[in-house]
């Protein structure tokens, strides 16, 4: 009978490990990595050292293209696409907060060569800092003369803003009424019975 027989298939489902051949793929393995092989270790090397964090020489433009309209193509170079565009790291954001996160973010701090530690600041450097602020407050001391200037001159300016709004609006009716009257022939308003659209109001 073959039922009884000892050497049947094995249906235990257990992995069977060799010791000798895994020993041997180990050694092989290891051969390789000495060698420089193909399968070389991902060594670190030593750490790359960056800048700490620094504050802006620059002031951020956000709004310089507010309100304006652009026509967008596709082929167009990415400076000149819709959004924000960064140099740095050659990409165009969408808007302005996605924008501010960029600049501040890690990617962007990284290819400016900062790491995002700031440098811890020695105490001579907020003493040095304090003095600085105490100077500066004692060089612009504030007085009410100077507040009382300050707003003499914004109310001048807003008088100049509104003279020159009255001017600009006189000048557009001038226009409009100079359009009106070329509009209409005289032999035909004379003959309707009727001088013109224009109104009374002077």
């Amino acid at each position: 009978m073959a039922g009884n027989n000892g050497a049947g298939v094995d249906n235990t489902f257990r992995r069977k490990f060799d010791r000798e051949e895994f020993l041997e793929r180990a050694r092989e393995r290891e051969r390789q990595e000495e060698e420089g092989g193909p399968h070389k270790s991902k060594s670190k090397g030593p750490p790359v050292q960056r800048k700490p964090l620094k504050h802006r020489d620059y002031e951020v433009d956000l709004n310089s293209r507010l309100g304006k309209t652009q026509v967008v193509t596709p082929i167009a170079p990415l400076s000149q696409q819709a959004g924000y565009y960064c140099s740095v790291c050659e990409c165009v954001v969408k808007d302005s907060a996605n924008y501010l996160d960029h600049i501040n973010g890690k990617k962007h701090q990284r290819a400016l060569g900062m790491s995002m530690r700031v440098e811890r600041a020695s105490l001579q450097q907020v003493q040095e800092r304090f003095e600085k602020l105490k100077k500066r407050k004692t060089d612009g001391t504030f007085t009410e003369q100077d507040l009382d200037e300050r707003i003499l001159k914004q109310q001048q300016e807003e008088e100049e803003r509104k003279r020159q709004r009255r001017e600009r609006k006189k000048e557009k009716k001038k226009d409009k009424v100079v359009e009106e009257e070329t509009e209409i022939d005289p032999d035909v308003a004379a003959m309707m019975g009727f001088g013109g659209f224009g109104s009374t109001k002077k």
